[in-house]
């Protein structure tokens, strides 16, 4: 199974996200900001790090990337994508994902390992864990909190979209503590802590995060 794993000017995480891809078992695909053909991936992940340095606001000039309406068309139409941090934040502005990521409530960067509950388990990117569970993943952000209005908020919770919950603490201040969410059909999610980050015990907080590459993988094969 192939992943591809989008590479944006000021793109930092495309390389941990690229051997978390491969440490799970797939073969890594890279694709450039400007590639119109997302060449037979199976799957795709949008990377942190600072996309056209974050001006104008985080994701909103990568929304404009040209790989990106081939994503889009694909997410619709079943594709698996992941976004972390930065990859959330351009879900939220390619309207693929409802809400918002703002400048965190301290206005200060927040980089620390951090506690998540896993909300939802059923998404092609959380089969590996189970409802409930609890996993430290590193979180790194300066705009990570989640906003939405209260009718999207309540949409979300009671329909079981939120995938995962901040636990121990909420770093930056997003509403209710979500963490992460899903689309409908939960073939596409957003993630502001980093996954990538956490699957090797020797540069990690244990390898929690490496579930959320393995469960596409299986949820490929399950297809």
């Amino acid at each position: 199974m192939k992943i591809g794993v989008v590479t944006f000017p000021g793109s930092l995480d495309d390389r941990d996200a690229q051997r978390a891809a491969r440490l799970a078992g797939a073969e890594v695909t890279p694709l450039w900001h400007a590639d119109s053909d997302l060449h037979a991936v199976d799957a795709v992940v949008l990377p942190g790090g600072f996309s056209y340095g974050d001006y104008l606001r985080c994701g909103a000039i990568a929304r404009f990337a040209q790989v990106m309406p081939t994503i889009v068309d694909a997410a619709k139409g079943g594709l698996p994508v992941l976004g972390i941090c930065n990859g959330f934040q351009v879900l939220c502005e390619s309207h693929l994902l409802p809400g918002a990521l703002t400048r965190n409530q301290n206005l200060h960067f927040v980089h620390r390992d951090q506690q998540l509950e896993i909300a939802n388990a059923a998404t092609a990117w959380t089969s590996d864990y189970e409802a409930g569970q609890v996993i430290t993943i590193p979180v790194k952000n300066g705009e990570g909190c989640f906003v939405a209005d209260a009718k999207t908020l309540d949409a979300l919770e009671a329909e079981g979209r939120v995938v995962a919950y901040y636990q121990g603490g909420n770093p930056n201040g997003s509403l209710r503590d979500i963490a992460g969410i899903t689309n409908e059909r939960g073939n596409v999610v957003g993630l502001m802590p980093h996954p990538e980050h956490a699957v090797e015990d020797l540069t990690g907080p244990g390898t929690d995060g490496l579930g959320f590459f393995t469960s596409v993988l299986k949820a490929l094969v399950a297809k």
